[in-house]
């Protein structure tokens, strides 16, 4: 509903993964750079890992977009599922038909079936895996076990994981050791810096019809503050701001308003006046005691060896020598 308001022809930050929007950051770049590259080495898994909202997904979907005609691939988002679950799933990506009630050996045949007559037609199978850090060991397995099934120079299934950190410590496990052994290529997606968190938003606006800057840089740093350069989390935020902006009819997106949307967005409230007041109400006090504890201890003691020094001592008593005489025994 705002579109018009900031020339906008879209929605610049939707948390869809629309390939149109990829911001190929040097990391997001080297991401793409692996998966591209262990896809056309020899092995069966190829692995991308990153935090929540890195954007993973995007760059699967980037990669998609670049395999060449002749790749037949199989997208699965939703990994929780039994050995004989994936399989059909896999089945189904691949249109490949199967009978009711299938058992794991008729899953498997038929796949190796598939596979085969891809191969000898010069077609390549690629498996990407989203959320993978689901899987069961067992289904990690099995998935190895299939993409045994190879000629004398290549694998002639290829595996893509995608998942969360967690999914690195499920591949440690003493078990999967086979598999983590036949990954060729792995990349860890880390979140944007600053810098490239004002790229990131001034991309998605071009990409959107707009190209006049319209977050201000307080605003940009503020982003950075409560995004963490997570992409997913700097869509919400802007998202957001751009609302509040269009309410106000206000022109640039300042830190306010980008900080006000943290609030509504993340639940990210902002210290009020009395949270400020009481810490340094704390400290003075402190100090004021501190203060005076050290008067007591060390001022006074000081105070009374001045008074002693600075006091006139008495005058010697002169004697007459006439009152020695008398004094003297006979």
């Amino acid at each position: 509903m705002y579109k018009a308001f900031y020339g906008l022809s879209d929605n610049p930050f939707s948390i869809a993964p629309n390939p149109h929007y990829l911001f190929l950051s040097d990391r997001h770049r080297e991401a793409l750079a692996h998966l591209t590259y262990g896809l056309g080495e020899t092995g069966g898994f190829v692995l991308l890992t990153g935090e929540v909202g890195t954007g993973k997904t995007t760059v699967s979907r980037c990669l998609l977009g670049q395999l060449p005609d002749n790749t037949d691939t199989a997208f699965i988002l939703n990994p929780s599922l039994t050995e004989l679950e994936l399989l059909a799933t896999l089945c189904d990506e691949l249109k490949i038909t199967y009978g009711d009630n299938p058992t794991l050996k008729q899953l498997i045949d038929h796949l190796s079936r598939f596979l085969l007559a891809n191969h000898s037609k010069g077609r390549n199978t690629v498996l990407i895996i989203d959320e993978a850090q689901h899987l069961r060991p067992e289904v990690l397995e099995q998935l190895r076990l299939l993409t045994n099934l190879e000629t004398d120079t290549k694998k002639l299934l290829q595996v893509i994981l995608i998942g969360q950190p967690e999914l690195q410590l499920l591949l440690k496990r003493q078990e999967l050791r086979q598999l983590a052994q036949r990954i060729t290529a792995r990349y860890h997606l880390l979140p944007l810096n600053e810098d490239e968190i004002g790229l990131y938003v001034l991309h998605r606006l071009q990409v959107a019809g707009r190209f006049e800057p319209l977050f201000t840089g307080k605003a940009i740093k503020v982003l950075q503050k409560y995004s963490g350069g997570i992409p997913r989390l700097i869509n919400l935020l802007c998202e957001r701001a751009l609302m509040a902006g269009y309410a106000q009819s206000r022109l640039p997106i300042d830190h306010h308003m980008v900080r006000q949307a943290a609030v509504e967005v993340l639940g990210e409230a902002e210290p009020t006046q009395h949270q400020y007041l009481w810490p340094a109400a704390t400290v003075i006090v402190l100090l004021i005691a501190f203060g005076v504890s050290y008067w007591l201890l060390t001022d006074k003691p000081a105070n009374s060896a001045t008074n002693l020094v600075s006091q006139p001592m008495p005058d010697p008593i002169e004697m007459n020598p006439q009152e020695l005489n008398t004094t003297a025994p006979p």
